[in-house]
């Protein structure tokens, strides 16, 4: 894949400079990382399926009508784990680590939304489902999006949290866009340099996307960090950066044609803001907006009362 070589050289001086100001310390050699689940959450339980032809790892718990729960970049469906006991009372709660995440497998293709949302609509008949409420976050927010357009009959409600329309991603830094969009979609090159300090890589850039710089704890960074080192992890997450140009087109196809169910953009006012919903205007009717002050990128970890009722009050309108 061609990269923009001054978005390239702006990503590496701006990796450069945050490792300095940082302090970060010399390469470190990454463990190979658990295989099992991270510790769950209570009544929960970790499961397995083939879906789309790949090996798919969920957590679920709880019983009721479904609620899909889809990760974002750096992170697994271990970023979930203080929501899933809050939902589990009223939903079945289902989290999975998206293909190549996590204890997904990880396939040599497939990162684009459109297969992302197609493993979800496989999951969920899995599950036994033919509808589910569809929170996604980060990446798993572009997928819940383009399910959303792709099968309006299998999302009954749509919550996209701090995430961005394929297509509307200000990919240039020159022009003020984020340098690590260019960094992540290089070939090869970024896998190189964050190898052997991967838990420092997702530290910094949790850090940095974070308003509540403290609000990911660090035993979550250790575990996120254990799973993207593992082999092929990274070039995994790297490769939902490397298939926006393709989502970017596929999303275009979709302008001009409406959502057909509630839909909700719940950001962070340091994070998307109120881009999100701008994106969103015309094409969701119903729309809820709903923008959280004192927070960032991670809203759901960094104001989690606030997600929480926001979602709960959503689900039940």
């Amino acid at each position: 894949m061609t990269t923009d070589r001054r978005t390239l050289l702006a990503g590496f001086s701006h990796l450069i400079a945050a490792s300095a100001v940082a302090g970060l310390p010399g390469p470190r050699i990454a463990r190979a990382g658990p295989t099992a689940p991270a510790a769950l959450p209570a009544g929960a339980r970790s499961e397995f399926a083939e879906v789309n032809g790949f090996r798919m790892h969920y957590v679920r718990a709880g019983a009721g009508p479904l609620v899909l729960l889809l990760h974002g970049w750096p992170q697994t469906w271990f970023s979930w784990h203080g929501i899933i006991p809050r939902l589990a009372a009223q939903y079945t709660v289902v989290a999975p680590d998206l293909r190549g995440c996590g204890l997904s497998e990880r396939t040599p293709d497939g990162y684009d939304k459109q297969t992302i949302a197609t493993d979800v609509r496989a999951l969920t008949a899995h599950l036994g489902f033919k509808r589910a409420c569809i929170v996604g976050h980060d990446m798993g927010g572009k997928a819940a999006y383009v399910a959303a357009h792709l099968y309006p009959d299998l999302v009954s409600k749509l919550v996209l949290a701090d995430c961005l329309v394929p297509g509307t991603e200000n990919m240039d830094a020159s022009r003020g866009g984020a340098w690590h969009y260019g960094f992540h979609m290089a070939a090869e090159i970024p896998e190189m340099l964050t190898k052997g300090r991967e838990r420092d890589y997702i530290e910094a850039q949790i850090r940095a996307w974070s308003h509540n710089k403290d609000a990911i704890a660090t035993a979550a960074i250790d575990e996120y960090a254990s799973q993207y080192a593992r082999p092929g992890g990274m070039t995994a997450g790297f490769n939902y950066y490397r298939a926006l140009r393709e989502d970017a087109a596929f999303a275009a196809a979709l302008r001009g044609k409406r959502l057909a169910m509630p839909v909700m953009a719940i950001t962070g006012r340091f994070g998307v803001g109120n881009k999100l919903a701008r994106a969103l205007a015309q094409e969701a009717d119903p729309l809820t907006q709903v923008i959280v002050e004192g927070s960032g990128h991670f809203v759901a970890e960094e104001a989690p009362d606030t997600f929480v009722g926001e979602l709960t009050r959503f689900l039940a309108a």
